[in-house]
């Protein structure tokens, strides 16, 4: 069986939105406060949990929207900031999905059916979610514990 954990970015494992003036800049179409995000929780222990999940045959899939109204040079630098960062703390993923704001983010891991997981901070996101469980991010860790 396929089995898939989806992790949202912004406001799931990078604190987006505790970055000083990430609003401003944003509209200002710089892409720092998506390098800058601290994280919001333990990467060590999160990458650890991953790797181990792995092992029993999870995908690890990052879905993750971009600005909201950007331009596609925004979206190239939006891109290339949220790789970076997810490099920068070691997130084990297999696969990614950078889409325009307001995506159906089931639409981007449909194809694979199986079981599929999504952890996202956004209660409408969630909702939308029919491809199985949806998590909310402040309850992730948690989760993913119960599948090892």
């Amino acid at each position: 069986m396929n089995k898939f954990l989806v992790f949202d970015m912004d406001g799931t494992i990078a604190d987006l939105y505790g970055v000083d003036g990430w609003l401003d800049d944003i509209h200002a179409r710089d892409a720092h406060p998506y390098a800058e995000a601290r994280p919001l929780v333990d990467m060590e222990k999160l990458n650890d949990i991953l790797n181990q999940l792995k092992e029993f045959g999870w995908y690890i899939v990052v879905t993750s929207w971009l600005a909201k109204g950007s331009t596609k040079a925004y979206d190239t630098a939006v891109r290339k900031a949220k790789r970076e960062w997810l490099e920068a703390f070691g997130f084990p993923y297999d696969e990614i999905h950078l889409v325009k704001y307001g995506t159906t983010k089931a639409d981007c891991t449909r194809k694979y059916g199986g079981r599929q997981v999504l952890f996202d901070d956004n209660a409408k996101v969630r909702n939308g979610w029919h491809l199985g469980e949806a998590i909310d991010a402040t309850e992730m860790m948690e989760y993913l514990a119960t599948l090892l």
